[in-house]
């Protein structure tokens, strides 16, 4: 009895291994180098840049008017009349407030079309990387961040950065 339940143990362990196949062909990319090496990403940040200028630019504008204002608190304070000190803070203070709300929400937005253009661009990437796998019949693609090794054969970074291109 024990023989047998060892046999059939056994054989449902080949059994199971046998539905599990082993990918024949794998291949590795680069994919942080092709997204370095595109020309979309410079073409991007300049867009980003033209983009978020304006507000970029009031936000400075804001941070020289409270500087100037903070430095004459620090300044006159002394020689200023209690209600004209006690305005100039509270003006300071709002202003700061104001500040930092709209510098907040300013990294904020430019944080997320950060996010979305990258995205687009690992969109890009990722097609790129199908249709090559696809085309060379490769079973399985990994990153080359994710491998301590791997034969320069087996690389289709430069393939992809051409179709990406």
């Amino acid at each position: 009895m024990k023989k047998w339940l060892c046999a059939a143990g056994l054989g449902l362990a080949m059994a199971a291994s046998a539905g599990v196949q082993v990918a024949d062909k794998i291949a590795v990319v680069n994919i942080s180098s092709i997204f370095q090496q595109l020309p979309a990403r410079e073409t991007v940040d300049k867009k980003l840049e033209n983009e978020f200028k304006g507000r970029a630019g009031e936000l400075q504008n804001m941070e020289h008017s409270l500087q100037t204002k903070m430095q004459r608190l620090q300044q006159d304070s002394a020689t200023m009349k209690d209600s004209d000190r006690s305005k100039l803070e509270k003006e300071v203070m709002t202003q700061r407030e104001q500040f930092s709300r709209k510098a907040h929400a300013f990294e904020q937005d430019n944080l997320r079309r950060q996010m979305e253009e990258r995205n687009k661009i690992l969109s890009r990437i990722q097609d790129a990387v199908k249709s090559v796998a696809s085309k060379e019949g490769y079973d399985l693609v990994i990153d080359a961040n994710a491998v301590a090794y791997v034969s320069s054969s087996k690389d289709i970074t430069a393939d992809v950065l051409k179709q990406v291109k």
